[in-house]
């Protein structure tokens, strides 16, 4: 998968964290590059010089490569001296002045997508906590990723140009709106989030919303949900929230569209404008 500047800001954004939670005045990091097995510096965050900038950092190579390789964290007190790495990065780690170093991949469904750095100018150990909080930026780095690629495969899959209602094409679009529906509440990034309901608006028909009482987000979902056949259970399940919470939603969007039934209420949301 090619990289991009949403991706990219999620490493930027966990460099942040790391920086916050570690105590530890210098985080780089960047993806892996497409069609490669290498990691591409991009994100600085407290460095001095540009030497890390644009480093491209082999698998194997060096401590973030053998991250990538392992795939999992690695560390060591003392960079240019250390036995556990090879030393193919040794100049521009030296001009940047960096002694103790950890690298920690980022890894969606097994596969390393990217490297958190984390570093002292000192040569110093760094303890398990330190690591550990390291380890949680990169989770928040990977779940964001996740998130990501599943909102694009749930695009990908409503692609086709519906056909006439009721239509194979029109009930795939039907299923991917309201499994990124259900997808939009587990996203912490508020840009990130907003980014996937503009996607789920594109998925609703093109017609103007007739006009009334607007509904709430959570009230869509539920929409959402029981148009695709669930339960208030397994709606409740999907948008992590409890079942009372889940009628409540859906009395109120019944009660906004004048609805008798779960099922006027879903024909009348897709009237309406709130559904595809």
């Amino acid at each position: 998968m090619a990289v991009d500047a949403a991706d990219a800001a999620q490493i930027r954004s966990a460099l942040v964290r790391l920086r916050r939670t570690t105590g530890l005045p210098v985080a780089f990091g960047g993806l892996v590059e497409s069609g490669r097995r290498q990691v591409r510096i991009s994100e600085l965050s407290g460095t001095a010089t540009t030497a890390l900038s644009a480093l491209a950092v082999t698998a194997g190579n060096g401590l973030g490569g053998r991250a990538v390789a392992l795939s999992r964290p690695c560390a060591v007190t003392d960079y240019t001296v250390s036995r556990q790495i090879s030393h193919e990065y040794d100049l521009p780690v030296a001009a940047e002045g960096l002694r103790s170093v950890l690298a920690v991949p980022v890894v969606v469904r097994r596969r390393v997508r990217g490297v958190l750095y984390g570093a002292l100018r000192s040569a110093q150990p760094l303890g398990d906590r330190t690591l550990s909080a390291a380890v949680a930026a990169a989770r928040d780095a990977e779940q964001a990723l996740v998130l990501r690629e599943e909102a694009d495969e749930l695009l990908t899959a409503a692609a086709p140009a519906p056909g006439p209602a009721g239509g194979t094409a029109w009930e795939q679009v039907r299923e991917a709106h309201a499994a990124l529906r259900a997808l939009a509440p587990r996203i912490t990034d508020p840009a990130l989030r907003d980014e996937l309901l503009r996607a789920c608006g594109l998925l609703v028909a093109g017609d103007a919303p007739v006009p009334g009482p607007r509904p709430a987000p959570r009230e869509v979902d539920v929409l959402a949900c029981v148009a695709g056949g669930a339960t208030n259970a397994e709606a409740a399940e999907r948008l992590g929230v409890g079942q009372e919470t889940v009628k409540s939603y859906l009395r109120s969007a019944m009660r906004k569209l004048g609805a008798r039934t779960r099922t006027e209420a879903v024909a009348s949301a897709r009237r309406t404008g709130w559904l595809p």
